[in-house]
């Protein structure tokens, strides 16, 4: 009598399971805090972005306002780590979350006093700073060790998938139907006040006592820890210019995030200057772009074995490069085809010839060819690397990340002003197309060690990262890979 009774006990879900940690009460408030705060980060990015474009009509204020966003987490992420150990990690988490939900308010009242916005984000960036580690500290004082990897990798996807939501979808569809970003503002405001409220019911974390008592030598140990990690970053230089390999696949990863950091600044005023579209309707380019990532992912997972890594690379970079002119022609090309489809009175192909179709079509298959790019290059480094110097090499990969994306924020947005975003767009795509071909030219024919030896298979529950700074995967290796020398 009591056996069936007990039966549904006797097949729960594996411990390290995403099901099982989420069953976690406390995670689970730490996740959904994470959840709500990462989305609201990336709707008010968006939010601002309209506010600023639409008040100065400058890409180099919406460079301005992605600089506020990225500068103080490369300034002051070692120093924040440092206190971070120093404080009860709660009290970081809901004071940070109410810290930031006051300063959108402050933005909300400021109205389109840009100067203002810019000086505010800046602050809501730094306090962000010290919200981040602390956030990563509490999953082990939450789950057990068994739950670990499912909980970091829960926390990975939302991250990962955060921009899709909230700067692509939610941010756009807000502002669309609001009206205007100012209720974006205050929605999101009321998620970090709301997160807030979630992380004040976790348990504490108080830092040690000998920690609280070295809280005054912080600065110095964070300007010792800076150090030694420019010390290992020289290393990691000298060991990527000794091996050119390796530095072409550093390359290929810095052209993808260059990209991005362009189509960032630009993106709302080409899809109004450009294809005719409303800076509402950044949508148009940025989802399809996302989901092309994804099905670029799912294509290396089923067919990578098929082609050579640096062959698809190369193909994706030659793609991206075409891609990204035809996007700059997407208006021409969409009335050629209208008239095409106007010349088969049979045959509506209204649909299949709008602007809006084009543009959809054509960001998608970026999408797919960036995707290709970046997990393929992240792979190839982590077949090449070997294990005793992989540290600082991807130490140096993680700063050629944040360079690349920065640069590019810092000089197009001047440079579009003067010139016009088609003119920037074209010369990105020339510069995508140069390196696609130059790689093909320069490095010659596939040799039997470049063969279709790796697939990314993505680990089940895992995150997928278009950067591949942190893309969990395995690989499976040909037969011939144990004679491979690289």
């Amino acid at each position: 009598m009591t056996a069936p009774d007990r039966a549904p006990e006797s097949v729960p879900a594996p411990s390290g399971s995403a099901a099982a940690v989420l069953r976690n009460r406390p995670f689970l408030l730490l996740w959904l805090s994470q959840l709500a705060t990462q989305i609201g980060v990336n709707m008010v990015l968006y939010g601002l972005t309209f506010v600023v474009l639409e008040a100065t009509d400058l890409s180099s204020a919406v460079s301005g306002l992605f600089l506020t966003f990225l500068v103080p987490s490369v300034l002051f992420s070692a120093l924040a780590g440092v206190y971070v150990d120093r404080i009860d990690r709660r009290t970081v988490l809901v004071v940070t979350n109410a810290l930031r939900a006051v300063v959108l308010i402050g933005i909300f009242a400021v109205g389109n006093d840009i100067a203002l916005v810019l000086l505010l984000n800046t602050v809501f960036s730094i306090v962000t700073v010290f919200f981040a580690p602390a956030e990563a500290a509490m999953i082990p004082v939450l789950v057990p060790r068994d739950q670990l990897v499912a909980a970091n990798g829960l926390f990975t996807l939302t991250l990962n998938g955060a921009f899709a939501l909230g700067y692509a979808l939610l941010g756009p569809l807000i502002v669309t139907i609001a009206g205007g970003p100012q209720p974006l503002i205050v929605i999101v405001a009321l998620l970090f006040a709301l997160a807030a409220a979630s992380c004040a019911t976790l348990p504490a974390d108080p830092a040690a006592p000998h920690e609280r008592a070295r809280a005054l030598a912080a600065v110095t140990e964070a300007s010792h820890a800076v150090t030694g990690v420019f010390g290992q970053l020289r290393e990691g230089v000298v060991y990527i210019r000794d091996n050119l390999a390796i530095a072409w696949s550093l390359a290929y990863l810095g052209i993808s995030a260059s990209l991005i950091g362009v189509v960032a600044v630009l993106g709302p005023k080409f899809a109004r200057d450009t294809l005719g579209l409303t800076t509402k309707d950044l949508i148009v380019v940025v989802l399809p772009l996302g989901l092309g990532i994804v099905f670029g992912v799912l294509l290396l997972n089923n067919y990578g074995k098929y082609v050579a890594r640096r062959r698809a690379i190369e193909v994706g970079l030659v793609l991206l490069g075409i891609l990204l002119v035809l996007l700059t022609v997407a208006g021409p090309v969409s009335r050629v085809l209208t008239g095409v489809g106007e010349g088969l009175p049979l045959v509506d192909l209204s649909a299949l010839t709008s602007l809006v179709a084009v543009v959809v079509a054509i960001a998608f298959v970026a999408g797919i060819a960036y995707g290709i790019v970046a997990i393929s290059a992240q792979v190839q480094l982590q077949e090449d690397i070997p294990a005793d110097v992989r540290g600082r090499v991807f130490g140096v990969l993680n700063m050629l990340i944040s360079v690349a994306s920065i640069l590019p924020i810092i000089v197009v947005g001047y440079i579009a002003d003067q010139i016009g975003t088609t003119a920037v767009i074209l010369g990105a795509a020339a510069l995508v197309l140069v390196s696609g071909l130059a790689s093909i030219v320069t490095r010659g024919p596939i040799r039997e060690s470049e063969g279709r030896d790796v697939i990314p298979e993505i680990v089940p529950g895992s995150p997928v990262d278009p950067t591949g700074a942190n893309l969990p995967m395995r690989t499976r290796r040909s037969r011939d890979e144990s004679t491979e020398a690289r």
